[in-house]
């Protein structure tokens, strides 16, 4: 497996997404209630564009007549058949023994960790002040 940056933090507004081609596979990567997650932009349904949906909530009965809307934003809408899929594990709640999106490691590390190493050349003042994200492919 190998990391890739693709993006800085700012990039991503929270409660968007932003869709990055990653080894010739297209992954959006979600903002969402201070975390970002990475899943692959193809639904496992019939092949959609996934990363397109909407973001959801998760929506609970507890008996008929009642229901409560939790996990704000955690649930992603497929655009062509409103299947909706877990954005943190990729699992789907429509068929959720058999359909799976796949998922990808997503850490935020710190520029200036992302430039370390025993490098010996002709230096130039540099200032690393943002966080990026990396994903695991």
């Amino acid at each position: 497996m190998s990391r890739h940056v693709v993006a800085t933090v700012d990039e991503i507004a929270p409660g968007t997404c932003k869709i990055i081609t990653v080894k010739g596979r297209e992954i959006g990567i979600f903002h969402v209630n201070d975390e970002f997650f990475a899943l692959i932009n193809r639904c496992p349904h019939q092949g959609a564009q996934l990363c397109r949906g909407a973001l959801l909530s998760r929506l609970e009965s507890p008996t008929p007549g009642e229901y409560r809307l939790t996990r704000q934003g955690e649930m992603l809408r497929c655009p062509w058949h409103c299947w909706e899929f877990d954005i943190r594990t990729g699992q789907s709640w429509c068929d959720p023994d058999s359909v799976q999106a796949r998922t990808y490691a997503v850490e935020v590390e710190p520029g200036a960790e992302l430039a370390k190493g025993p490098f010996e050349a002709e230096t130039v003042p540099v200032a690393v002040e943002q966080n990026y994200i990396v994903i695991t492919v």
